[in-house]
């Protein structure tokens, strides 16, 4: 006997005669619904006495159960073969069929375990300091007994209000690799996907259909089941069915399906609100939703509709999308068929490929075949040549030995007394023993042993081949664009293309660091999918060479020119201008984030200048960073604009920055004194020891070495060009502060200083002036040149 209660819907015969609805397509769907939490017994999890399935209701709602049954009965006629859903039916993470599969927010569905497994990895991986990271393609780790308390608390706890570790909040969801907020409920607020269950458990049935599922209650040996009770989630035999449910019981209302280890709830209940059934639909979040959560939970401000009207609107889609799918098979098929040919060509052509290449290879080998035969011969003559030239000189030396004759020979004629006799026979024995004395005294090999002429130099040609690839006249160079690349706390390398046709798919920027000790030089590669690339594994105080090219497929562009950039001398030093330290707000004007400052030389200026006649006596206004530095090397970058009168910049120890703010006027400007000679306040660079911090000063669009006794003694050889951007490099262990032209990363003058206490960022400014700190370089940069 069947419940009254039953839906046409819920029911599940054996043999797959009336298969649930939500069978098809389980994750294609977009939302809750099919293939989704929402999809539930009893239409979605809605309660059976719902007056919504009642008169009109119920008889739109068997119409669409007609259309839709239509099509999951071509599915059953093997249109679609069970086995083709199979990859619908795997989880991301274990790659094994779903096992109480969860509805992430991001719709995706994953194993009740696999979501346990992957956050008590991630756990561990921040307990160990991030030494490990989880392995989130197969999260299956076995887990001890003593661990299990840790996945209870991290399956009760999720997020607490005011936490100062959220990490447990961010789930890694497997499919679409982004991180997924779970709520303060955690584990315990996602859906489980009871549809998607039941889809599966039929999976496995199609797959096992020889293994019957036995009776719960049998005596042993337990007999076949023929039917299970999802109130009482247990498999019955006709005897025990009858036994366990009399009639005229409750029991005999029970929904019975036929035999399956599937049991799911009829209602689908609200994991905020454990004691209340869904019976809304959040457009917003896609999910099914209670009334408390559109009261006044997290739901309260968004758009939701009726729990039938969901149903309806996303089975009417999903049924859409599945007809329009079946309706297509032809032109699938003629898209197989199509793939298929272009598969065969594929094929081909990458034999015909193959062979042009090897030909051109060939022709390689042979080219260096000759050169190789060619080298071998000129060598094989030179030492044929050496040997005989060595060999005639043994030779020669060889009658050397023969001499001791001709010695003895001389010895005799010495004997000679009679002065003609003498010198007739001694004039000719004269020559010859002349010649080998000279031989003796000036030994010589008539040939070198070494054949350092013959040495071939490879290493231009070993470059060559080493670029050796399928060059395209059509892809064009791309040239790093030396405007838009920095060097800061990371480098960013942009590049762009003359043209916009044939832009390549992929890039390749290759850099090095220069050093004159290695001979040899090692590339880093790394690949780019955009025009910019941003790198932290660079050294500080360094310079690298940069170059980049371009890949389309398997066809490559040359590479650019080579550019060359150098790295901050010492790490970055991050600050901001300290707002509340001696900080003038009539004269200076803060941006929002406190990255940038402009003196305001208005009407206040005019008013404290009425009085005077002769010059011109202000003061300078200061500013300060919000941090301070107590060791290390630090360097900073910022820029001042061009239009700025007058800038200092430096640095003040914290002993000295009260004395800085209440100073008596410290800057004098000539500029109207008839004898002065000078039409700017260029004077203001003459170097005082007692000021209380090291400055140098800027202005004008000039840069101001400060007159030391070191400094050059003509006034014009001290001022240079302002550049673009300047930094400054401290060094408390030297106790020494740089000046740095920021673009080139060259020091422009360099003093001592005190850093016997805290030492801050200092800068002065008067008249119309601004100052903005260089911003560090992040990934957005990369994305922000890229769209660009």
């Amino acid at each position: 006997m069947r419940s009254s209660r039953e839906h046409p819907e819920s029911r599940e015969r054996v043999g797959g005669q009336s298969i649930c609805a939500r069978a098809a397509l389980p994750r294609s769907a977009p939302g809750p619904g099919p293939g989704s939490a929402a999809g539930t017994k009893g239409a979605q999890g809605r309660p059976w006495s719902d007056p919504a399935w009642s008169g009109r209701g119920a008889m739109e709602a068997a119409a669409d159960s007609t259309r839709f049954g239509y099509i999951l009965e071509l599915l059953r006629r093997d249109k679609i073969a069970i086995k083709g859903i199979e990859r619908e039916l795997i989880c991301p993470a274990c790659k094994e069929l779903f096992t109480h599969p969860l509805i992430l927010p991001c719709q995706h569905n994953i194993c009740h375990k696999c979501v346990k497994e992957i956050l008590f990895a991630f756990e561990d991986s921040f307990a160990d300091g991030g030494s490990e990271s989880s392995n989130q393609s197969s999260p299956r780790i076995r887990i001890a007994a003593s661990s299990m308390d840790r996945i209870d608390r991290i399956n009760r706890s999720g997020r607490k209000r005011n936490s100062l570790t959220p990490r447990s909040t961010l789930f890694p969801c497997p499919s679409c690799q982004r991180d997924i907020d779970l709520g303060e409920r955690g584990i315990n607020g996602l859906f489980r996907n009871f549809t998607l269950e039941t889809i599966v458990e039929r999976y496995r049935q199609a797959a096992r259909a020889a293994v019957a599922i036995m009776c719960d209650f049998c005596k042993p040996p337990p007999q076949e089941s023929t039917k299970s009770c999802m109130d009482c989630s247990a498999s019955y035999c006709n005897e025990c069915f009858k036994i366990h449910h009399p009639w005229g019981t409750v029991k005999a209302q029970h929904e019975y399906v036929g035999p399956t280890t599937n049991f799911r709830p009829k209602i689908l209940m609200c994991p905020e609100h454990e004691m209340e059934r869904v019976n809304m639909y959040c457009e917003i979040c896609r999910r099914p939703v209670c009334h408390l959560c559109k009261l006044g939970g997290g739901h309260a401000n968004h758009r939701v509709t009726t729990m039938s009207t969901a149903y309806k609107t996303l089975k009417e889609k999903l049924s859409k999308d599945i007809e329009y799918l079946i309706s297509k098979e032809s032109q699938v098929k003629a898209h197989i068929t199509q793939l298929d040919l272009l598969l065969k060509e594929t094929e081909c052509n990458s034999e015909r490929a193959k062979q042009e290449a090897s030909q051109s290879f060939e022709k390689l080998y042979c080219v260096l075949e000759e050169k190789k035969s060619a080298a071998l011969r000129a060598i094989e003559t030179s030492k044929n040549i050496r040997l005989e030239k060595l060999q005639t000189q043994v030779e020669e030396y060889q009658g050397l030995l023969e001499n001791n004759g001709l010695v003895g020979y001389a010895q005799e004629v010495l004997k000679e007394t009679d002065p003609s006799c003498f010198v007739q026979t001694a004039k000719q024995l004269h020559v010859r023993i002349q010649k080998a004395t000279e031989s003796l005294k000036s030994f010589r090999p008539a040939a070198e042993t070494t054949f350092e002429d013959f040495v071939v130099d490879t290493a231009k040609q070993e470059d060559i081949l080493g670029d050796l690839s399928f060059h395209s006249n059509g892809l064009e160079i791309p040239e790093i664009n030396e405007e838009q690349s920095r060097m800061y706390n990371k480098a960013l390398i942009s590049w762009e293309c003359s043209g916009k046709t044939d832009s390549a798919d992929i890039y390749v920027l290759e850099y090095h660091k220069l050093n004159k000790e290695e001979e040899s030089v090692t590339w880093q590669k790394t690949e780019v999918c955009g025009k910019s690339k941003v790198l932290s594994d660079l050294d500080d105080d360094s310079s690298y060479a940069f170059r980049v090219r371009g890949y389309k497929g398997s066809i490559c562009s040359p590479w650019s020119r080579e550019v060359i950039m150098r790295t901050p001398p010492a790490p970055v030093f991050s600050f901001l201008f300290d707002d509340k330290c001696g900080y003038n707000n009539e004269h200076l004007q803060l941006n929002p984030r406190r990255t940038s400052v402009e003196s305001r030389a208005g009407f206040p200026l005019l008013l404290g200048s009425e009085r005077l006649q002769v010059g011109c006596f202000t003061t300078l206004d200061y500013i300060i960073g919000d941090t301070g530095i107590a060791k290390g090397k630090h360097f900073w970058a910022f820029t001042v604009e061009a239009y700025s009168y007058l800038v200092k910049v430096g640095v003040v120890p914290s002993s000295k920055i009260q004395k800085l703010f209440h100073n008596t006027p410290d800057v004098i400007s000539p500029r109207y004194e008839q004898d002065s000679g000078h039409d700017s306040g260029s004077e203001d660079t003459f170097f005082d020891s007692s000021q209380p911090c090291t400055l140098v000063t800027l202005g004008m669009k000039k840069f101001f070495i400060p007159a030391t006794p070191a400094a050059p003694k003509d006034p014009a050889s001290r001022i240079l060009p302002l550049p673009s951007s300047l930094g400054v490099c401290l060094d408390c262990d030297r106790g020494r502060v740089g000046f740095y032209d920021a673009g080139r990363m060259k020091c422009l003058y360099e003093c001592e200083v005190d850093c016997s206490g805290l030492m801050y960022p200092a800068f002065a400014l008067m008249g119309g002036a601004a100052v903005h700190l260089e911003e560090a370089v992040t990934a957005k940069d990369r994305e922000y040149h890229d769209d660009i």
